[in-house]
Order: C-alpha cells, then structure tokens, then sequence
C-alpha cells in the first residue's frame, strides 16, 4: 500500500489523503461531500468483497453483490479454475488465489467483507476464519454442516460484533411477511402442525461410493477441496454438483432447500430448537431381497418429524414434517382436484386451528385455503420489505455492513439462521440414524435407529437416547484443518 499526495488540491484535501490509504482494489477513500452529488457513491461507502467460491452459485452471488451498486469485488477465490473463469473474466481487477487461507493471510487488510459459497463441509471453517479478522460474512446455505458448527457460528457473529447473512434469499421475499401478518391477523388460528416437501434429490443418492479412481483436472486443487473432510481418491461426476448427495461434503435435501422452505415457519412462529425428532427414509436394493447399506450416501428419500416447544406465537407443541425424494403430504381438502397443491415439487403447508394457509418455494405466493379466500383478504401490512424481495437479499446485506454491526435488520442473520440450520441437521441425525448398525446381544448387525424417536438436549447439543448419533453433531477435521 502506498501513500499519495496531491500538490494541486486544496489543504484540506492534502490533510485528509496524509493519512489514507489506497485500497487493493485501486479505490481512493475519499469523503462524500468532497466529490458530491445526489446519489453519488463515493468509494468509502463502497464494500470490497472477497468472494470464496467464485463458479457456479458463487458466480451469481458474486454478480448479485455487485449489482447491488455499493460493492466491489476486490478478491476472487476458488480451487477449481475453469469454474471460477466467468467470474474472473468479469471482475479482472480482482486479485485471483486458490487457497482462501493464503488470501486471508495476505489480504486481510484489503478487504471489508467475505462470501462463502463453496460445498457445505467448508462453510463453517472460512466463515468462522473470517470472522476472526473482523470481516462481515456472507455464507451460502445451510450454514454449516453440523450442528456444532452451526452453533459455533452464531456465537461467533455476536462475538466479533460482524454482519451476517445467511444465503435463503427466500427469506427477503415478501411472502414470510405477508404469511406473518395474516398469521398475527388470526386468520388461520392457532399453527400447530406444519409441512415442508421438496422434489430434490436431483442428484444421485442412496448409491455406494465408486471404485474407479480417475485422474484429477489439472485445474482442480482435489486436497484443498476436500479441505477438511476426510482423505479420497477422485471420482468423477463428484465435482461440482453431486457432492451434495455424500455426507462428508453435503447435507442433502434438507440442506440444499430445507433453509428455503423452513425459513417462513421459523419466522412466522419463533421457532428456535426442536426438542425430538424421527425420520424414515426410502431403501435402495442391490436386489430384490436384499436393501443396499449405504451410509456414506444420503437416502433417495425422507420423511422427518420434528417437535417444538410453545412460543409466544404459539398455544403448545408444533410439529414439523419434512418430505423429500418426492414425497408429498396428503392434499388438503380444501384443494379443487386440478388447483397446484405448493408450486408442484416444492410446498409449504400451515395447519391452524381455524383454517390453512400454503406457499411455494422460497414462500412465494402465499394462499390460504381454499383458494377462493384470497379474494377478500383486508389485512393491512405492517412488516417493511425488502426492496426487490430474493435479489434484494444481497443489497440489505451490503448495506448494513456498510452501515455497521446492529445498525440495519437483516432478513437471515445468524441469529436467525443458526437455529434454522440446527433445526435442518438434527433433521439429519434422524435421518443418519436410520442407517447406523450396531451389535445386538447375539452379535447380530441392526439398524435401531430406525425404531426410535431422537430426544435432543439442546444445552449440551447431544442426543439422550440413542448415543450413536452424535458423533454427527461434531465431526472431525482432517490433519491439519
């Protein structure tokens, strides 16, 4: 970093540029009023972004940051080159590094903010890195991969006193709003039992882990995107995508939309942590007798049911049921035979006790039920919006880091989006449990997971009854991560 000095501006311009430095990005801080203008943008409002993971999703969250008007993208970085090239080619300024731990180590004082958009087993460790040097972080959903990493986040965020976002930009759309003020309005009583269902997996799963070891691309960094999973060989068909279907690097269905349609029950009802849960999942058969094991893989499908305690927008208990592989909830009575029950593949569905209300995914376009109730629906807004609803998602989180920590309300900040996450992966527990064998007495192989209901103590983030499941809730790094 270099100082500069300006012989031909006034004193107090010469004062000011003493003492300021020139950011990486080649942006000089220079106060508002000195440049002026209605609108104008000076670069000390801007935020300059370090976008980790910067193909695919990355690409778009990158890209959305930047449309926002506030934001540069100062740093770019990915271990997989021609996946990162759209990015690279679009922000050329942007200094390009492969291994986020070398970007952090010399950057640090480059850049105002980080967006995490990489597999699910790397989410909490860069996030929780940069935290660690004061940065805001954005991080692509779920927000962790296991349940401690969830909780270590969300204490991080109060800690390091930074702005969070979670990337459910469902949860900026006007829908969790207006569902909320028809709720709080009593047009559907009292919530007690909720659906959420999803036609994802559309990537493979309940399927063994190949034995064709294959050649890694030259442009793929394979160790440092295994990060902190365990050591394997490359597979093809892994990188990018179906990664999500392998419990070392991905949290299935559940994590890939569970944030999206679980968001609108969180908010609407103040739920926090569940208190048990208990899932069956679909088999896969290597014959006609004989179920496949495969516990490295998520199951094709799932039914989970989770409990929750009374809040203060609830009488008692609520249940939640989660469905996915195709699995729907029975249609509700009040649906005409040929009316979309949810958008078709995605759906949420409210029970109350004085009627029902559904939405599709990321809670858009919100119904009650039946249908021909929205024609004469009076209740007046009271929840601001997001302007420009999911997109605006990016934009508020620009904004309040640029604003400072607790200065804005966000839509998903950890506060919110860990116990959401939680929620989602005790899910998981249930789900893994199916599929833990144990020895009986008689040294027999049994899955009792299967059989039982998952009582959760959420103080010390441990399952009380069936121990074989936590070693979920806190995985271990790799050597050196």
């Amino acid at each position: 970093m270099e100082e500069t000095k300006k012989n031909q501006e006034t004193s107090s311009r010469r004062s000011f540029l003493k003492t300021t430095a020139i950011a990486a990005s080649a942006f000089m801080i220079v106060p508002r009023h000195v440049l002026g203008g209605p609108g104008f943008i000076a670069p000390s409002d801007r935020l300059i972004i370090a976008g980790i993971g910067a193909g695919g999703k990355g690409q778009s969250d990158i890209a959305s940051f930047y449309k926002s008007g506030k934001a540069d993208i100062g740093f770019l970085c990915d271990v997989h080159d021609s996946r990162a090239a759209a990015s690279v080619k679009a922000f050329p300024k942007a200094k390009y590094y492969r291994d986020y731990r070398e970007l952090f180590d010399k950057e640090h004082k480059n850049f105002d903010a980080v967006s995490v958009s990489t597999p699910d087993h790397s989410h909490a460790i860069i996030a929780l890195g940069a935290m660690q040097l004061g940065k805001h972080v954005y991080v692509q959903k779920p927000l962790a991969h296991d349940i401690y990493e969830a909780r270590a986040l969300t204490a991080a965020a109060q800690k390091y006193k930074v702005v969070t976002q979670m990337g459910n930009q469902g949860a900026s759309n006007d829908g969790p709003r207006q569902m909320k003020e028809w709720y709080d309005a009593g047009l559907i009583g009292d919530v007690h039992t909720v659906y959420a269902w999803t036609d994802r997996p559309v990537w493979p799963q309940g399927i063994p882990w190949s034995a064709n070891k294959a050649a890694v691309p030259a442009d793929l960094d394979w160790d440092l995107w295994l990060g902190t999973a365990p050591y394997k060989d490359y597979v093809n068909k892994l990188v990018p995508f179906n990664w999500r279907g392998w419990w070392d690097y991905g949290t299935g269905a559940l994590g890939d939309m569970g944030c999206h349609l679980l968001e609108a029950p969180f908010s609407m009802l103040n739920l926090k942590y569940a208190t048990e849960v208990q899932a069956s999942v679909g088999s896969v058969y290597v014959d006609e007798f004989k179920r496949g094991y495969f516990p490295d893989s998520c199951p094709p499908s799932s039914h989970v049911t989770l409990k929750f305690p009374k809040t203060n927008k609830t009488k008692g208990d609520v249940v939640v049921h989660w469905m996915d592989g195709g699995i729907q909830p029975e249609r509700p009575e009040e649906l005409e035979a040929n009316e979309v029950f949810g958008d078709g593949g995605n759906g949420t569905l409210f029970i109350g006790t004085k009627g029902k209300m559904m939405a599709s995914t990321y809670s858009a376009d919100p119904r009650l039920l039946p249908l021909s109730k929205n024609k004469d629906i009076k209740v007046p807004a009271k929840f601001a919006r997001v302007p420009g609803g999911a997109e605006g998602h990016y934009a508020q989180w620009v904004e309040g880091c640029i604003a400072g920590y607790g200065k804005k309300e966000l839509s998903s900040p950890f506060e919110i989006a860990g116990p959401l996450t939680e929620a989602l992966l005790m899910a998981n527990l249930a789900i893994r449990g199916t599929d833990v064998q144990v020895k009986n007495d008689k040294g027999r192989a049994t899955f009792p997971g299967r059989d039982i209901k998952l009582l959760w103590d959420n103080n010390n983030m441990k399952v009380t009854n069936f121990d074989a499941v936590n070693q979920f809730v806190k995985r271990d790094y790799r050597k050196g991560w």
